[in-house]
């Protein structure tokens, strides 16, 4: 077969001229088209650059806080009570959801993979943490995994070096590192700082690739140095575990008050919690008993009213009072001791702890004077103390307390206190008859306080107080070894309902040490103890022997005695 040519370039198509007119026209569309793309590059860029910077930026760019260290909180002697390490808050941000390694990390962030799954499904519209507080260790490795979407952030994590004794002094933060009770509630505005910034771009990986602007560096909270010594709270708080536990109590405080400076050098409540473990932090064991439980302060208040009779000068310390048979009326009301005594001196009401000898020594006093000196003790006033929640007390009106209602006030029934305003007013005694302010933190500096008794007083009451610590008074258990203690016991039946209960007490003591010349006053209470007694001199006084006995040690107080006391004593018996 034969192929026939043909000649294109014969096609009368290529041929015929193309109109000048039509490539023109293409060249200046071709034109419009780069102007235009030129225009609308300068207008971008240049012209309206801020809207769409704003638009970028909001896509990649991103505020990354940087959180100030938290300042840490020390003991007197520098030991740290709280204390911040760094740690990281893991987060995800449109992670990829069906990423291989998920059950990695699941198990990495300790928690179940459909926990995570659902966090991660939630991520797509937008910022989700999935876990606060990862060691820096963990977040190494679930950085390693390499999950698209999922990147930490820095911050602190809180710890506790003295766990469960400083608890309830210490307190403890929050998830976002604020503070919720004790010192770190109430210094927490010092103890915070203030945060720093970054402006960082972003890819979509997650990965900073620059600064947008200068890093503002943050501020690293102030430290903040407690009066408390770590040694003197553990072995108080040791203490007093051991005796609630020993007598099935329900609970019980102990505070130590410097008696030259006001300082707080041990308060301590069981049962207690660990500060770092939130799993701990619930219920009961939360309250700071010492601050925020009050209670009838019983027998440890008699010293109060001898000691008004005796700055207004209507007894001596050897005035005889006739206590036989052991009770007495007053209107249709019967006051008894726990035993009959017959004469006693005034010294001697102390010692034995009489009821019907301190009522009728209050006879001679006005209501008025009573109640001045009760509220000038701090009773029934809110305590100068920065820890939250601290109580009041309560102290009626002296106009409206009937006759049976100042006799019972006269030995500690009819108001109520806390244990640390019971323990401060005791510093009346100890000094020379003037009250000390109390304070938290360090100062070492002798305080003045304000003038309640006289010296002489003060005194007196001291020699009555040391009589009631020996073999023949209510606490022969709280002498200890190498100091002179004084102090009083106290044992209150506990309100149910409008009746007082025949089966639940708080037995406590509070006294102070060495006695010629006293460095602190500890006050102790423990609560409805249930196995071998419930009197003060029983359950409290013990605790009181072993705290003074470590706390002047560790204050390094020369002994004042050199012989060993009987603290086995037996026998011993106490007035409600």
């Amino acid at each position: 077969m034969k192929r026939r040519s043909i000649a294109y370039s014969a096609s009368p198509l290529l041929a015929s001229r193309t109109p000048v007119w039509r490539s023109r026209f293409i060249l200046a569309v071709l034109a419009a088209a780069f102007l235009g793309l030129a225009g609308r590059a300068v207008y971008v860029q240049v012209l309206d650059n801020d809207f769409f910077q704003r638009q970028g930026e909001a896509r990649f760019a991103r505020n990354i806080e940087l959180p100030p260290s938290r300042g840490r909180i020390l003991d007197r002697n520098g030991l740290i009570l709280a204390s911040s390490v760094a740690a990281y808050g893991i987060w995800a941000d449109g992670a990829d959801a069906k990423h291989p390694a998920l059950g990695a990390l699941a198990n990495l962030l300790d928690m179940p993979k459909s926990a995570l799954d659902k966090r991660i499904a939630r991520s797509s519209d937008g910022f989700v943490y999935l876990k606060r507080q990862v060691s820096p260790e963990i977040r190494n490795k679930i950085k390693a995994l390499g999950i698209k979407g999922v990147s930490d952030t820095k911050e602190y994590k809180r710890e506790y070096p003295e766990g469960e004794a400083a608890a309830h002094v210490v307190g403890f933060t929050n998830i976002e590192d604020k503070g919720i009770d004790g010192a770190e509630l109430a210094f927490n505005g010092a103890l915070t700082g203030h945060p720093g910034s970054r402006r960082v771009l972003k890819d979509r990986m997650g990965s900073i690739i620059e600064d947008l602007r200068d890093i503002v560096q943050p501020v690293n909270g102030e430290d903040i140095q407690l009066s408390i010594d770590s040694k003197v709270q553990f072995l108080a708080y040791d203490q007093l575990r051991a005796a609630v536990e020993k007598h099935d109590a329900i609970g019980g405080s102990v505070v130590v008050l410097d008696v030259r400076t006001g300082e707080v050098l041990a308060l301590a409540n069981y049962p207690s919690y660990s500060p770092s473990d939130r799993r701990t932090r619930t219920g009961s064991v939360l309250r700071n008993r010492s601050m925020t439980d009050t209670f009838e302060p019983g027998s440890t208040v008699k010293p109060f009213t001898i000691g008004l009779a005796l700055q207004r000068r209507l007894v001596t310390p050897t005035t005889v009072y006739q206590t036989a048979p052991g009770y007495m009326s007053v209107g249709r009301h019967r006051i008894s001791d726990s035993s009959p005594h017959g004469p006693l001196t005034v010294s001697e009401i102390i010692q034995k702890s009489s009821n019907v000898g301190t009522v009728k020594i209050s006879e001679g006093l006005p209501a008025k004077a009573m109640w001045q000196m009760y509220t000038d003790v701090g009773f029934g006033q809110k305590p100068e103390t920065v820890f939250p929640g601290a109580a009041v007390g309560r102290l009626r009106g002296y106009d409206a307390w009937r006759t049976v209602e100042k006799a019972t006030m006269s030995y500690g029934y009819g108001l109520s206190t806390s244990l640390f305003q019971l323990a401060r007013a005791y510093t009346v005694f100890a000094r020379d008859g003037d009250i000390v302010p109390t304070t938290i933190l360090k100062t070492m500096e002798p305080v003045k306080g304000t003038t309640v008794f006289s010296s002489k007083v003060a005194a007196d009451i001291r020699n009555m107080l040391l009589l009631a610590t020996g073999d023949e008074g209510t606490a022969p258990r709280a002498q200890t070894l190498g100091y002179s203690v004084a102090g009083k016991t106290g044992t209150a039946r506990k309100v149910e309902g409008k009746r007082y209960s025949n089966k639940k007490y708080r037995g406590f003591f509070v006294g102070f040490a060495p006695v010629e010349s006293p460095r602190i006053v500890v006050g102790v209470v423990i609560d409805e103890p249930k196995k071998g007694g419930f009197y003060g001199g029983i359950v409290a006084a013990p605790v009181f022997s072993q705290t003074v006995q470590n706390t002047l040690r560790i204050m390094g107080v020369t002994p004042d005695q050199t012989v060993k006391p009987n603290i086995n004593a037996t026998g011993v018996k106490e007035s409600l």
